[in-house]
């Protein structure tokens, strides 16, 4: 599992080691790892010209010894310093003596740019003239950002303004939660963590984690000898209307490879006619339930139905996934195990705000949803979120699959479903929807290939993205 921890949270770590450990050690650890990944990339070091890009904090510090070791293999290392007189001085000084230079302004010609701009502390967008330091960097150069790309928000992912867009992102210590959640974790690029030594709290004291290959592993739902379909869980799903049938297909879909026993779908005759022709192993009808699926395709208009159904599974005991139209039914903070999966477009409208603010604010607005339902809510887009009920129940889940196809009609559909009969197998609200987010995050890339995929495509991935999920992967490579 990676886990993020907050600025505040990394510094307290690095405050104890550096109290332990003689002056500068804490620093060399850093560029030591920084460098050995800008050689990396480099391949051959001597002969390549590195350009550094060099603010007045500790990570333009960082970026200053890490050249300097570059420039001892025999790179030419060029330092453009944003501020010359609050730089660094020890690492400037080093970078010199290993004959690494200073000047003005980016060379002509450069093989690697270094960002070591702003640190973790850093706040808003760059500022005019780091920001039109960081345009100058030619096209195609690759870029390695100092802990995270400066003008990155280190403990939300916002960017509010100008940014770098890095191809590679070192940083030290410990994973920060802009690094893995949009809009900053798409111009992290590949994120390589290096070890400094930082004593940090227990996960669950965490900002927000990422779940991999195991931890999905350990949640999944598996069959007993003594299990039948009704053991096992049976999933009601009332979903699809005139205008959106195929939305009951796909529910049912996503639901049927989900770990549940049996799907039991209540919704219109003619929806119902579609989910049979396709899936004869579909329940019809209402009866007993071990979760609920309510919204996907269901039209405008049926509120009231939705807030009947709510508050009888609250009575009941009996947890609910609320999608799509469904959301149009909440009033406010519901009882019983609730879990709300809108699209930024939806969580907007929830929130009362535009939906650019749900996109460029979405750590905080996943919290602020499940805080004011009361409810564990899944916040899909570009980075899915995952927030417990209060949304200050511990660390929020950040989903590390998926491919931009999957923003395509049903894609959705699908994943209530799977998330919905995981909830009806015993899984919790919160891990139901982080597992359902990663195999459909998993089953998008294997049925797209890097191409457009329908939502059925996804639907029928899926028992392949469970299979990757369980099987043990190959040593030194990890799951995703």
């Amino acid at each position: 599992m990676r886990t993020a921890y907050s600025v505040e949270t990394v510094r307290a770590a690095e405050r104890e080691l550096i109290a332990r450990l003689p002056e500068g050690t804490l620093m060399r650890r850093a560029a030591a790892g920084l460098a050995t990944v800008c050689a990396g990339l480099l391949g051959r070091v001597y002969g390549a010209r590195v350009a550094l890009l060099v603010g007045t904090g500790d990570n333009g510090g960082d970026a200053l010894y890490a050249g300097a070791r570059l420039a001892r293999r025999g790179a030419g290392v060029t330092a453009v310093l944003l501020d010359p007189e609050r730089a660094h001085a020890g690492a400037l000084a080093a970078l010199r003596a290993a004959g690494g230079r200073v000047a003005e302004r980016l060379p002509e010609r450069v093989d690697l740019v270094v960002d070591g701009l702003l640190g973790i502390g850093g706040r808003g967008g760059l500022r005019p003239a780091a920001a039109a330091l960081v345009a100058r960097v030619p096209q195609g150069v690759p870029v390695v950002a100092v802990d995270l790309p400066s003008g990155v928000d280190a403990d939300t992912g916002e960017v509010a303004g100008a940014a770098v867009r890095a191809d590679v992102t070192v940083t030290f210590g410990a994973y920060k939660p802009g690094l893995l959640i949009d809009p900053g974790a798409s111009r992290a690029g590949v994120v390589r963590l290096v070890d400094i030594g930082l004593t940090l709290p227990e996960p669950d004291a965490a900002a927000a984690r990422a779940l991999q290959h195991a931890d999905v592993a350990a949640l999944l739902p598996a069959p007993t000898a003594s299990s039948d379909k009704y053991r096992r869980g049976v999933v009601g799903i009332v979903a699809g209307s005139a205008q959106y049938p195929g939305a009951a297909v796909l529910s049912v879909a996503g639901a049927l490879r989900g770990g549940a026993g049996a799907v039991r779908y209540v919704g219109p005759a003619h929806a119902a006619e579609m989910v049979l022709a396709r899936y004869p192993e579909t329940l019809i009808g209402r009866g007993r339930v071990q979760a609920w699926v309510i919204g996907p395709g269901l039209g405008a208009g049926r509120e009231d139905e939705v807030t009947e159904l709510l508050a009888t599974a609250a009575a009941e005991g009996v947890p609910v996934l609320v999608d799509a139209d469904g959301l149009r039914g909440l009033s406010g903070p519901g009882a019983g195990a609730v879990l709300l999966t809108p699209h930024a477009g939806e969580a907007a409208a929830l929130l009362g705000v535009r939906r650019a603010e749900v996109e460029s604010a979405r750590l905080a607005s996943v919290r602020e949803l499940a805080g004011r339902y009361g409810a564990a809510v899944l916040l899909k887009g570009s980075t899915t979120l995952v927030a417990g009920p209060g949304g200050s129940g511990g660390p929020v889940r950040v989903n590390a699959t998926g491919t931009p196809w999957l923003a395509t009609a049903g894609s959705g559909d699908v994943l209530s479903g799977l998330a919905g009969s995981l909830m009806a197998a015993g899984v919790g609200a919160v891990d139901a929807g982080s597992v359902a987010a990663y195999l459909h995050g998993l089953a998008g890339r294997r049925a797209s290939s890097a191409a457009p995929v329908l939502a059925q495509e996804v639907a029928d991935a899926l028992p392949g993205a469970w299979r990757d999920v369980l099987t043990p992967p190959v040593p030194g490579l990890g799951g995703a």
